[in-house]
């Protein structure tokens, strides 16, 4: 069975069915014990789930919507602004190969977390900022990456993080065809992106796995950066 917060309308066959357009795993499979899962909002979803597919150890990716008060909503509606959802991406990972600390990481440095209800050229409450945890251990290291990534940028002369942490959000599936959209014949290049080129360091709790070659695969001084990356998963040789 799937966790009480991961939802969606009924699935037909077709979608209970469907598959990871790169990773090849099935979207909607039950966590195995050595897995974890948690939601991502850094704008629009299509290249932040690029981003984060491409991280080894990660199983699958998923777009949707979280952190409203509709249930089930639609695109045109999250895309209102009235359901009170943000574009996200559900990331299931193996917890031996890669930690939620190095999660955190592309998350704080991919994207811009200051802006509030806008990312790049994108504004709306649908592309706000957000992490969402499903264990209480993923939201105490939430916390303190925060708290680090904030002194570094305040460092660079940014303002305040705006990013909104809380725990066991519903998550409902998007679309069909918005799963790794960036990956598919015919995509239009698209990414809000605007990273600010600050890393974060160590922080209270974290334990990086994935070594520096990985993000090397990540260039940050340029804004959208995902889309001038390979679709296939880093390697870690």
């Amino acid at each position: 069975m799937f966790p009480s917060w991961l939802t969606s309308k009924e699935p037909s066959t077709d979608s209970a069915n469907e598959r990871h357009a790169v990773l090849g795993t099935a979207l909607r499979a039950p966590l195995l014990s050595d897995q974890e899962e948690a939601i991502f909002a850094c704008g629009c979803f299509w290249g932040a789930e690029k981003g984060f597919w491409r991280l080894p150890g990660v199983v699958s990716t998923a777009v949707g919507y979280a952190g409203g008060q509709n249930q089930h909503p639609s695109y045109q509606e999250v895309c209102s602004g009235r359901t009170g959802h943000t574009e996200v991406v559900r990331v299931v990972w193996s917890t031996p190969a890669i930690d939620f600390s190095d999660l955190l990481k592309l998350f704080w440095e991919c994207h811009d977390p200051t802006q509030g209800d806008r990312q790049g050229n994108d504004t709306g409450s649908q592309y706000r900022s957000a992490v969402y945890t499903t264990t209480a251990q993923q939201m105490t290291l939430a916390l303190a990456s925060k708290e680090s990534y904030q002194n570094g940028l305040a460092a660079k002369g940014f303002g305040p993080i705006t990013t909104e942490i809380k725990a066991d959000q519903p998550f409902y599936f998007a679309e069909t065809y918005h799963q790794q959209y960036l990956a598919k014949p015919g995509s239009r290049p698209y990414c809000s992106a605007m990273p600010t080129q600050v890393v974060l360091e160590g922080f209270e709790g974290a334990n990086f796995k994935l070594p520096s070659h990985v993000w090397a695969q990540y260039n940050w001084e340029v804004s959208h950066c995902v889309l001038r990356s390979d679709n296939q998963p880093i390697s870690l040789v």
